[in-house]
């Protein structure tokens, strides 16, 4: 398989390209996750058929280029074209209404620019790869449960065929 049929992303989007480096740092030395960069959520959004697990979106985007769209917008465009990719809004506004909105529109958690903002992303991605750990082995587990309830089938069938050929 290519690199890219088994490289797990994070998109980072943020027009701030000092924030987008450090947490990219950050995530990189603590997470096993192919990290892509952006500025801009059109620029993620053509991205997207590398089915990212992760996105790190900005609410405020348009700090470089004033057409650009906002997060709340590239957050419902996200959802419709992915909507299994969990996205985590960062954002330098602590209002409630902003974060309400996120939330609303599909994100997966809300998390403030600050001081502990990297320990509580960290926090949010470990939670979900263990969401996404659990998943795949429930998956497993059901596929397991498949096969033995089909091979208990296939033996009872047997024995009833046995059975009925005995007497």
């Amino acid at each position: 398989m290519s690199k890219s049929q088994t490289a797990k992303y994070i998109f980072l989007v943020d027009d701030e390209p000092i924030q987008n480096e450090m947490l990219k740092d950050y995530l990189s030395e603590n997470f096993d996750y192919t990290i892509k960069v952006y500025d801009n959520g059109e620029a993620a959004i053509k991205d997207l058929a590398l089915n990212p697990e992760i996105i790190v979106l900005d609410f405020h985007l348009n700090a470089h280029l004033q057409t650009a769209q906002n997060g709340i917008q590239v957050l419902q465009a996200i959802k419709q074209a992915r909507p299994a990719t969990k996205v985590i809004m960062l954002s330098g506004q602590d209002k409630l209404e902003v974060a309400v909105d996120s939330m609303k529109f599909g994100a997966y958690d809300y998390v403030v620019k600050g001081e502990t903002a990297f320990s509580r992303m960290g926090n949010i991605i470990t939670n979900i790869n263990e969401f996404l750990l659990i998943k795949d082995e429930s998956k497993t587990l059901k596929k397991v449960i498949l096969f033995l309830s089909i091979l208990v089938l296939a033996i009872v069938c047997l024995y009833i065929y046995m059975f009925a050929m005995g007497h």
